[in-house]
């Protein structure tokens, strides 16, 4: 029967799966690097789906909280050529299905509905292995172990638990975010807040999907507009750049992007924060593994693909399904993880699919997401 769950990784995943546990009695500990909940930033905006994410915090039975927090007027679209010509302007009429919320206030809502020593923080893992009676061994970084009968590998596209049931390792997809922010944009970054709109900008060159450049941007919270530069170039090309003199990484990058639209390139030129890089990594797709019993993994443990807007819902999806099938099926672990890997393989490889065609096509893929019906509806700036 099952007693108690051990999930490593307090992210959007682990933690779902953790208040799913606890909606049906079950307990669980979760053990996370961080030394605390705010020692780090939490990433941007999320739009959270109807047909994943907003589904898992049904069953976390936390809609009115997440309710609460979601940015009104933020699933607005707009798609601008490099010479700042819109191809795509879709306001948010309320219709839409994907509302945005940042992401430190939805892990903050999944935290505070749990009992407060759900959350072991400082808990670095190094490793895992399986003793000789089934069970899992977990050791930190501290020196400290724990014994568990169930262990959930929640812990991102580095996890230390997937090496129990896989040999598989994240590898570079050959593309980098550069991300900026720019503050007050109102006042201070005028003309970059009209290109940006009221929710979320694409900035796309003809070529984008031969030469993976583009630049998008989020307006966040208050006047916050949160950039992410793409640029498909060996992980060598990024290293090469000092990124630590924010002068010179700045230009380097701006470079890239010569003769766009300068209201496009403001959102590199003008950031009030140095430009940082994050390298884009994926698993294979189709990653799976053959049943190990006492142990899983959900979200980027499991499925790391490249961004497209679905990894936080798809992890949200996965701890929710795994703790639901866990609670109908408490008195036989095997069959609640048999169950849910069964219904994980071919959801995550199709997503991850689709996550690789989309960052391939971006500008077509994204008028064809958004509707033929919302083109041509921009008249210039």
């Amino acid at each position: 029967m099952t007693t108690h769950v051990t999930i490593i990784g307090a992210g959007l995943g682990g933690l779902t799966l953790a208040r799913v546990l606890h909606v049906h009695g079950i307990p669980s500990t979760v053990y996370e690097a961080d030394p605390s909940p705010t020692a780090r930033l939490q990433g941007g905006m999320l739009d959270i789906h109807d047909y994943n994410g907003q589904l898992a915090l049904k069953k976390a039975d936390l809609m009115d909280e997440f309710r609460a927090i979601i940015l009104e007027g933020r699933q607005a679209i707009r798609i601008l050529d490099r010479d700042g010509s819109v191809l795509l302007d879709k306001p948010d009429d309320g219709t839409g299905g994907r509302p945005e919320v940042q992401r430190g206030e939805l892990r903050q809502i999944l935290l505070d509905s749990l009992p407060a020593d759900a959350v072991r923080w400082g808990h670095k893992v190094t490793g895992a292995r399986t003793l000789d009676d089934g069970r899992h061994e977990v050791a930190f970084a501290d020196g400290g172990t724990v014994v568990t009968g169930l262990l959930v590998g929640a812990d991102g596209a580095w996890s230390r638990v997937r090496p129990l049931l896989s040999d598989a390792t994240p590898t570079y997809f050959g593309r980098s975010f550069v991300e900026t922010y720019l503050y007050d944009s109102e006042t201070r970054h005028p003309a970059a807040a009209k290109a940006v709109g009221g929710g979320s900008l694409f900035a796309l060159a003809p070529d984008t999907g031969a030469s993976g450049k583009w630049i998008g941007a989020h307006r966040e919270s208050g006047e916050t507009l949160h950039a992410y530069v793409t640029l498909a170039e060996p992980q060598e090309w990024f290293a090469a750049i000092d990124f630590t003199d924010a002068a010179a990484s700045t230009a380097r990058i701006a470079a890239e992007f010569e003769g766009w639209a300068p209201e496009i390139t403001a959102l590199i030129t003008d950031s009030d924060t140095p430009p940082a890089v994050r390298p884009l990594n994926s698993l294979p797709i189709g990653h799976r593994w053959d049943r190990i019993p006492g142990v899983t993994l959900l979200g980027d443990a499991a499925h790391l693909s490249p961004p497209d807007g679905e990894g936080a819902n798809l992890a949200m999806q996965d701890g929710a399904e795994l703790g639901k099938l866990i609670a109908e099926h408490r008195d036989d672990v095997e069959a609640a993880l048999t169950a849910y890997e069964a219904a994980l393989f071919p959801r995550s490889a199709t997503a991850a699919a689709e996550a690789v065609a989309v960052n391939e096509s971006m500008g077509q893929e994204l008028i064809k997401a958004f509707g033929p019906d919302a083109q041509g509806q921009g008249h210039g700036q």
